[in-house]
């Protein structure tokens, strides 16, 4: 799964302070939440905070009764018990980035050249500072073990009970904009017989035969909510499609392996609701599982 790049230019000035949650700043674009991070707002100061593993976990897979298969690469970063996760494109990661990752300190590493770097470290800090635990706002989905294709058929039923109940009946409404083209995922929305419009770098058709859309510009405009991977994050595009919610008012759901501590701090300034996956991810491991459901019906 890939997504499209779009070129998000940097926002100045101080985040906006609020109660996103307790006493967390509201912060309405991921820059802010850069500098609010920096600046102490979380907790224990990412200066003194160290990264002490990294690591990349690459997989391959085809599921049983499906016409094509996907790669992907994650860059994570542990930092005591909690692990922070981005994914990157195969083999676009440099080799000396684990070496730039061990034994620098988080705030580093928000500094990092490399923006994956930069998400995977901010959502280490974050995993550790705000857990996903009922006091953070996080419900907790039991994930029941199995093959890889019926866990992700699971997960899939939870992100999209996470919609509102009236998103996009056929014909009624704009179609669900999914970025971040997940079979299973389009698979429960034509179970639920909801319209979509799927979006993907790579392009092509869908499992279906679906034309895939490979800029979010015409679906953004055209759609009734938007599902998206947390991959937005690592290559620069979520702070679109969070603009987009935000002015709209249309629902925007995240589902994430990629910055799952990242995204549910953007809940109420754009972000509807988040499914949150953090480190081992349901296709690692055939046992029982949780993810972290966030916002979204009750």
């Amino acid at each position: 799964m890939t997504l499209h790049a779009l070129h998000t230019p940097r926002t100045e000035g101080n985040p906006a302070r609020g109660r996103a949650h307790g006493d967390d700043p509201v912060v309405r674009t991921v820059d802010q939440l850069f500098d609010s991070v920096l600046g102490g707002a979380y907790g224990p100061h990412p200066a003194r905070e160290r990264i002490s593993l990294a690591f990349t976990t690459t997989q391959a897979v085809r599921h049983e009764g499906r016409s094509s298969g996907y790669r992907n690469e994650v860059l994570s970063l542990r930092l005591d018990e909690a692990v922070g996760s981005c994914a990157v494109e195969p083999g676009a990661l440099p080799a000396d980035a684990l070496d730039d990752c061990v034994g620098s300190t988080v705030a580093d590493l928000l500094g990092h050249p490399l923006l994956p770097v930069r998400i995977a470290a901010l959502d280490a800090y974050l995993a550790r500072v705000r857990p996903h635990e009922p006091g953070n706002g996080a419900r907790p989905w039991p994930l029941s073990a199995g093959s890889s294709l019926s866990r992700s058929r699971a997960r899939a039923r939870a992100v999209v009970d996470l919609l509102p109940a009236d998103a996009s009946p056929s014909g009624e409404r704009g179609p669900v904009l999914v970025v971040g083209v997940v079979n299973s995922l389009l698979e429960q929305l034509r179970s639920r017989g909801l319209d979509y419009l799927p979006c993907d770098l790579k392009g092509g058709t869908t499992e279906w035969g679906e034309p895939v859309l490979t800029d979010t510009g015409d679906g953004l405009e055209r759609c009734g909510a938007i599902l998206a991977s947390g991959m937005t994050l690592g290559n620069g595009t979520f702070q679109g499609l969070l603009d987009h919610a935000a002015a709209s008012g249309k629902p925007l759901v995240m589902f994430a392996q990629t910055g799952s501590a990242v995204l549910p701090r953007f809940l109420g300034a754009g972000v509807s609701a988040v499914s949150a996956e953090p480190y081992p991810f349901f296709w690692l491991d055939g046992g029982p599982g949780v993810i972290h459901l966030y916002g979204g019906r009750p």
